[in-house]
């Protein structure tokens, strides 16, 4: 069993006096259904779960009536419920709520009545129907938590290292005291696993049961084929060839020096009239993120950042890495990185920021001054450059001995060695990269 971080915050959100039913969103397969079973199973005394993808006669129970007492009576029939509903005990999942608009409707009334908790799962909430149907959308009356696949602290936990080791990490970060050296050791192979296997569920219990690569990658494959067929199966009909064109061309994108996003390398002559819309539904499926270049390196960030600049990084760097080459996995984890080091680790810096809850920010001026990440830490605007091994990070120096221009004064170079500082530039592992969560 996966211990996911996402348990404390459902825990959170029960605790909150009159708190409104929650919707928790993430992309297929990121292990939604199995951590609300999980909870829902433990903290009340009844469950009951309503599957609409599995079951499409469920949607039946709310074809009539929104009235909680209508659906009740619905849900009791159809599911052959012998017990009444337990006012203050009862908890109801419905699984892939996208499948059933008038479910997702009924969290107004759910919230109203008060006597029901209600959790929903869905994996394309962005994309099916709900930009034609806003009035499905009770606003105002759910919360929601976005979950990701596991982030590397998780797959730590799934590796056998346990909270002590985590602590020593934090200790060494803010003492700035290098790491102890099988510490050091340790994390290094760990990170490179974490490259090539990532965080969906079932590809990191096959890893950690057989070690296996080969299992590991046909699972994520299989994961990306799922993904396909979404796209045929749900996206509306003139833009389906376009949308899996798009969504095959990240790596394309992110092998390239400049790895901006551009339309004209999906297809030769692309302009963004013809495929934004495309980007636009494999982001709102929680599949892709993007990382928005910025006009200047000064904080907030959001409103100096450029809506049609930016990069394409894939959510989860395992799948990112099985969308390449056959035998790049062999070759990362025996660190013979080749043409793709950059997108990998720009890619695996994006999987940790995005999964820690932030947005993605870089900086790049066609004088050539380009940084990776931009992020907020302790109050402060502050590059990241991420180097696969441990080379010279030209761009960083020159921003960093003009701070008057940059309005810059720390930075942050992850890279494979150990914790360093000079000219206020903190050297970390690439491995402590999910301990920067200090805004």
């Amino acid at each position: 069993m996966l211990n996911r971080k996402i348990y404390s915050k459902l825990l959170d959100w029960k605790q909150q006096p009159d708190h409104k039913p929650l919707v928790v969103r993430g992309c297929r397969q990121c292990g939604k259904t199995y951590s609300v079973l999980e909870f829902a199973r433990k903290n009340y005394k009844q469950v009951i779960y309503l599957n609409f993808f599995e079951r499409k006669e469920l949607k039946s129970i709310f074809a009539d009536s929104l009235q909680i007492d209508d659906i009740m009576l619905n849900t009791s029939v159809v599911m052959h419920i012998a017990n009444k509903f337990k006012a203050g005990q009862t908890c109801l999942i419905f699984d892939e709520v996208q499948e059933c608009p008038e479910a997702r409707a009924s969290l107004k009334f759910f919230k109203l009545d008060g006597r029901f908790d209600v959790i929903c799962t869905g994996s394309l909430l962005g994309v099916r129907g709900y930009r034609e149907n806003p009035s499905s959308i009770p606003v105002g009356y759910e919360s929601h938590i976005d979950m990701y696949p596991l982030d590397f602290e998780e797959f730590l936990w799934a590796n056998g290292q346990d909270e002590s080791v985590v602590e020593r990490l934090k200790q060494c970060l803010e003492s700035q005291t290098p790491v102890p050296e099988a510490i050091h050791l340790q994390m290094r192979q760990l990170l490179l696993r974490y490259v090539v296997v990532g965080g969906m569920p079932e590809v990191v219990n096959d890893f950690v049961a057989n070690k296996n690569m080969n299992s590991v990658i046909q699972k994520q494959r299989e994961i990306i084929e799922t993904y396909r067929d979404d796209m045929i199966k749900y996206a509306a009909r003139d833009i389906k060839a376009n949308i899996i064109d798009c969504f095959d061309s990240i790596p394309r994108q992110l092998s390239k020096e400049n790895k901006k996003f551009q339309y004209s390398v999906i297809k030769k002559g692309g302009r963004a009239d013809k495929f934004e819309n495309c980007l636009r539904w494999i982001e709102d499926a929680g599949i892709i993120k993007r990382c928005y270049n910025l006009s200047v390196t000064q904080l907030p960030f959001k409103g100096n950042s450029i809506p049609d600049v930016f990069k394409v990084y894939m959510v989860d760097t395992g799948l990112f890495v099985s969308m390449l080459d056959d035998g790049t996995q062999y070759d990362i984890l025996q660190g013979n990185l080749h043409i793709y080091k950059g997108a990998i680790f720009e890619n695996l810096m994006a999987d940790i920021l995005t999964k820690m809850g932030r947005q993605l920010y870089y900086y790049h001026k066609d004088k050539g001054i380009e940084l990776d990440f931009m992020i907020r830490y302790k109050g402060q605007s502050t590059p990241l450059e991420i180097k696969a091994t441990n080379g010279n990070a030209k761009s960083l120096k020159t921003v960093m001995a003009h701070p008057e221009k940059y309005d810059v004064t720390q930075a942050i170079k992850l890279a494979d060695c150990n914790i360093g500082y000079e000219n206020n530039i903190l050297t970390l592992p690439l491995y402590m990269a999910f301990l920067l969560t200090e805004v």
